[in-house]
């Protein structure tokens, strides 16, 4: 270090980014030539140095903790949803926890989600959609799917209904919105929250009286997972998010551990009132940074999570739309050479245009999926399964299996067991090339010979 001249901090700190953006560029962005046969993942990350430098930049300040890059990629991130309030947390899993106790909350009078109240979802998801539900002790109501939609059956919700309704939890899933118009329609009729479980879906767009809205945008509540597979990347990080005041403040309240506070981190007093206010039976004058108004959690993430996100969110206008092209490609091929008398091919949903997540398939009658997959998979393209499948056959379910009590299930989940045994996807993330869609297609083809 003695090497250097540097006659200020911040040319020390110019500096070293500098050098990052060098690093970057010649180690981590050089662009590997694919040859036919070449491992093709379901997903990777897509980045430049601006994310490194943001990352660095973040390490420097040396700030631990949600600061000043949390603030900016909230705003930004709100900015391009088109919602008032954004909440940037440590996962997806994490927002869908927070989306769902902050309906539980006592500030929303006889409209809070209590014990033993019912939630009305689908078993052919993800896990964390349904946790919380079952984990706070209200009761999930699974309904089918539909086939090539994967998306909830709307035909059955009111099938679904109960005096103890109070919510409606689902995921759009791999991009493809669920049927928006019905579902908010039926939410509005009965007076029940909606949240959209986006995880899978961020970019998505879906027509609603003559509007065109990203979803996410369009229910109470909507989640956003960051992992790095999914549609951008912090690392690990999520983000919860609402247009209602209320409802941010609540949610703040239980991902800062329940506190009534409202101070940013490294901040005291915001409100004036931090020594002279009355709260349950605390002495009058009680800390209000110390003041508990739910059981709450610590779910934020960093900035140093953040200064990627906001780096990545230049990006993401881009990679949605290469999802979109890398989908209609895929598909194209697939149709060329007469998968569909094979496979069921997706299809996306009516008045939506889907940022896809994956690209996913269905074995018609007569065609072995586990053949299938694992033709694919020895040729070097990654598959996944539809998730759970079917949730309620996992062993997470057993106990409440046998007990027969926790969940309820609206008349039978047959295409919910018919993708448990025949659904599966590829990959359409924004680094996928041409060469690679085309071996894709070529071993998917080739594959449906042997099964």
């Amino acid at each position: 270090m003695e090497n250097h001249n540097w006659q200020s901090e911040q040319e020390a700190h110019d500096e070293i980014l500098g050098m990052v953006a060098e690093y970057a560029r010649k180690y981590k962005l050089r662009r590997d030539v694919y040859h036919e046969g070449d491992r093709i993942p379901y997903a990777s990350r897509v980045f430049d140095e601006r994310e490194m430098c943001n990352l660095v930049d973040a390490a420097l300040e040396f700030w631990l903790t949600s600061g000043r890059y949390t603030r900016e990629f909230e705003q930004k991130l709100g900015t391009y949803l088109g919602v008032k309030h954004v909440s940037f947390v440590n996962s997806g899993s994490s927002a869908n926890l927070l989306a769902f106790m902050t309906l539980t909350s006592p500030l929303l009078g006889e409209r809070r989600v209590k014990r033993g109240d019912e939630v009305i979802t689908v078993a052919a998801g993800f896990p964390t959609t349904v946790t919380p539900i079952i984990q706070y002790g209200a009761v999930p109501v699974f309904v089918d799917v539909t086939v090539p939609g994967y998306n909830i059956d709307v035909t059955r919700l009111e099938d679904a209904l109960s005096e103890r309704t109070k919510a409606v939890m689902i995921a759009h899933t791999l991009g493809n919105p669920f049927d928006l118009s019905a579902v908010k329609a039926f939410c509005e009729k009965h007076g029940l929250w909606l949240v959209e479980d986006n995880c899978d879906a961020l970019g998505s767009e879906y027509e609603l009286d003559g509007e065109r809205r990203l979803t996410g945008s369009i229910g109470d509540i909507g989640t956003s997972s960051f992992y790095p597979p999914h549609h951008m990347t912090t690392g690990e990080g999520g983000a919860c998010y609402t247009n209602d005041a209320r409802l941010h403040r609540i949610m703040r309240s239980i991902r800062d551990w329940g506190r009534d506070c409202w101070c940013d981190s490294g901040r005291d007093n915001t409100c004036g009132h931090r020594f002279d206010g009355q709260y349950g039976e605390l002495p009058k004058g009680y800390d209000h940074k110390y003041v508990y108004s739910h059981f709450g959690y610590n779910l934020k993430a960093t900035d140093l999570q953040a200064a990627i996100g906001v780096a990545q969110l230049e990006k993401f206008p881009g990679f949605a739309e290469r999802r979109r092209r890398n989908f209609a490609r895929l598909r194209e091929l697939l149709r060329a050479g007469n998968a569909e008398e094979r496979l069921i091919l997706p299809i996306a949903t009516a008045h939506s245009d889907p940022s896809w997540f994956g690209f996913v398939m269905t074995a018609r009658e007569g065609v072995s999926r586990e053949k299938l997959v694992r033709y694919i998979e020895e040729q070097g393209v990654q598959t996944r399964m539809l998730f759970a499948g079917n949730l309620i056959k996992h062993p997470c379910f057993d106990v409440l299996r046998q007990s027969g009590e926790g969940f309820r299930v609206v008349g039978e989940l047959t295409n919910t067991d018919r993708i448990m045994e025949d659904t599966f996807w590829v990959g359409l993330y924004p680094g996928m090339t041409e060469e690679k869609l085309a071996y894709m297609a070529k071993t998917i083809l080739a594959g449906l010979k042997t099964a």
